[in-house]
């Protein structure tokens, strides 16, 4: 049996790209100190995120960082044996991406640019394209950023890519056209919840989600990291407070027993999901 202890981190970060960095560090550090495996940092840790989901001020968008430059070596260094995904603003291309890079002392493992969009978004960043799985030291693992993991497309491509382990990075905000007095009531804080147990439970893997926490601008995040197993079982959370949702978990045989009966990976029926409607109608 082969234990590893998974993490989720809900926490405030904000524009001070330097200060983003220290703090990122400080709690690398602590969580290798308690024995963390994998760590999952929020969307947009570095730099922080819009103010605005509707209209985002263009004037005031988070900074962007060289994904090969000092901020994610520092990063890196901190994490050493440690594999950490987190969130940033890159620069590539003469374009800004809402991205993802999950990496340890030995380098990079893997990178994911947003791909779905939500309301205007679109004006700050641009989309990515594709979903990929790539190996670490805790498995095979995929990442998604926030709205992503709405598609249930998003979290079956990884899987389907042998992910075993899916990290949701995530700047996900109470909703902004028809707010609750109380987060925990708020329709997006049961969505958010929804979603992690419903992607994790569709797949049979794990799925380890982080989120920010406090306010930027108009957006007051929800917190709400956990670790949910491949059952859409909680394992740990941090509920609306910011913290470390962390669980020690044997994710081989977790999954193994998850799919001793029911194998969705393997029963599903692919080529009945690609037929066009004029193939299906009547007579035909």
């Amino acid at each position: 049996m082969t234990t590893v202890t998974l993490g989720a981190l809900a926490a405030h970060f904000g524009r001070d790209v330097d200060r983003g960095v220290s703090k990122a560090v400080g709690i690398i550090e602590a969580a290798r100190r308690d024995g963390v495996d994998l760590l999952v940092f929020p969307d947009a840790s570095i730099g922080g995120y819009i103010g605005d989901l509707r209209r985002p001020d263009t004037a005031e968008l988070p900074p962007t960082l060289d994904p090969d430059g000092p901020e994610l070596a520092a990063i890196a260094a901190a994490a050493g044996p440690m594999t950490v995904c987190i969130g940033y603003t890159e620069a590539a291309e003469g374009k800004r991406y809402n991205s993802a890079v999950c990496l340890s002392g030995d380098g990079v493992h893997g990178r994911h640019r947003k791909v779905h969009q939500p309301a205007g978004e679109s004006l700050a960043y641009a989309a990515g394209e594709s979903f990929c799985a790539f190996d670490t030291p805790v498995g095979r693992l995929g990442m998604l950023i926030d709205y992503d993991k709405t598609f249930p497309e998003s979290a079956r491509t990884l899987a389907l890519d042998g992910a075993r382990i899916i990290a949701a990075l995530n700047a996900w905000p109470a909703s902004v056209t028809d707010r609750a007095a109380r987060l925990p009531a708020d329709r997006q804080s049961r969505l958010f919840d929804l979603y992690d147990c419903a992607r994790a439970a569709e797949n049979q893997v794990f799925v380890v989600s982080s989120n920010l926490t406090g306010v930027t601008g108009s957006l007051r995040f929800l917190g709400q990291a956990k670790v949910v197993g491949p059952g859409g079982d909680v394992l740990a959370n941090t509920r609306s407070k910011g913290g470390l949702a962390k669980v020690d978990v044997d994710v081989t045989a977790e999954i193994t027993r998850a799919r001793r009966v029911l194998n969705h990976l393997a029963e599903l029926k692919a080529e009945s999901y690609h037929r066009r409607p004029s193939d299906t109608a009547p007579g035909r």
